[in-house]
């Protein structure tokens, strides 16, 4: 009987230790800063919260916006910061309510990818009225004076084009078929290859038989365009498209008409079907922008401006009404000579997926 209540006396002096144990371990985590995980590493932020980051996107629909999204998402969460993401799908209402939500959402800070340069402002006002600073990511938004810009170099992009283009068909009819009139980049782009084919469309080298303009970047309006030339029988030599799935539209309209890799078609974005392009002989070149650089480079600006920290950049740009800081970013040509010390060296691509059988 003495056993039986000494033994009973153990297990409950046991359970009280234990219980001791437990309350202690739970009041200590209560009173240590947030923490979060990366690869297995515990890692702790200082303070109370993390900073909260709003994306709002005007497209997911060409596959470099997606990769944009899930790189700048893996970023912000390497850096310990929250991120909401939203996807506007081409409208510009949208947009603006989804900017809306995320401001009711207390973010500290807001990325836009405007779907329209203009009346994505509006966006801009309401996150600034609430004192959250704006980075407008890869398209400017105008006369909005936001915080900063950072994007590649579009006018180099439109340069690298029209070089190569020249540099391959020498003389003949080149068309033209540019992205949305209402995407900035479009614009700086025209920039660029203006300031390179001027000169040679006067010495009467090259011709431009057409420049158009694709709404909402749809590759259907590429392929319509290309099959409407060569139903009428019009002679083209070469096509820079606004992008690469531009020019995926184009190369479809060639396919048609049996004539793909008889005529030179130059895109961007280093779309992973315009890489399979390049290497199969029916697309010329990219141009590819490493979207990692410029994902961490934004998340790294974000976390400066919440915390009011020097953005230290030294370039400017006017949207229309302000001068704004610009951050930019070098773009660089891609054919098959290349693409596996560029694309595929830096991963943006693997090799398997670019070189199909």
């Amino acid at each position: 009987m003495v056993k039986s209540k000494i033994l009973k006396n153990s297990i409950i002096a046991i359970l009280v230790i234990v219980f001791i144990g437990l309350v202690y371990s739970i009041a200590r985590t209560m009173n240590t800063p947030d923490a979060y995980a990366i690869d297995g590493e515990q890692k702790i932020l200082e303070g109370d919260s993390k900073i909260k980051i709003g994306f709002s996107l005007g497209t997911l629909k060409e596959d470099r916006w997606i990769k944009d999204r899930d790189i700048l998402m893996a970023k912000a969460r390497e850096l310990g910061a929250d991120i909401i993401v939203q996807n506007a799908n081409n409208d510009d209402q949208d947009q603006l309510k989804q900017v809306k939500y995320l401001l009711e959402q207390d973010i500290d800070v807001l990325i836009i990818v405007p779907n329209d340069l203009n009346k994505a402002a509006t966006a801009v006002e309401m996150a600034k009225k609430q004192g959250v600073p704006v980075i407008s990511y890869d398209r400017l938004v105008l006369n909005s004076n936001v915080d900063l810009y950072i994007t590649f170099d579009n006018v180099k992009v439109g340069e690298l084009m029209a070089r190569r283009i020249v540099k391959t068909m020498k003389t003949g009819n080149l068309l033209i078929i540019n992205g949305a009139k209402t995407d900035n980049n479009t614009k700086m782009i025209k920039q660029g290859y203006d300031k390179i084919l001027q000169p040679l469309v006067e010495d009467g080298k090259i011709n431009i038989i057409g420049e158009e303009w694709a709404a909402n970047w749809l590759k259907e309006y590429a392929f319509k365009v290309v099959d409407d030339a060569l139903q009428k029988k019009i002679e083209i030599n070469g096509v820079i498209a606004g992008n690469d799935s531009l020019a995926e539209g184009v190369v479809e309209a060639l396919s048609e008409h049996r004539m793909t890799g008889d005529i030179i078609v130059i895109g961007q974005d280093a779309d992973l079907t315009a890489c399979q392009r390049i290497v199969e002989g029916t697309q010329l070149m990219t141009i590819y922008k490493p979207i990692e650089k410029l994902a961490e480079a934004t998340i790294k600006m974000a976390i400066k401006l919440v915390k009011k920290e020097p953005l230290n950049v030294n370039q400017y740009i006017n949207d229309g009404r302000y001068d704004v800081n610009y951050y930019v970013l070098d773009p660089t040509a891609v054919d098959k000579e290349n693409i596996d010390e560029t694309i595929v060296r830096d991963g943006f691509h693997i090799k398997e997926e670019i070189y199909r059988k």
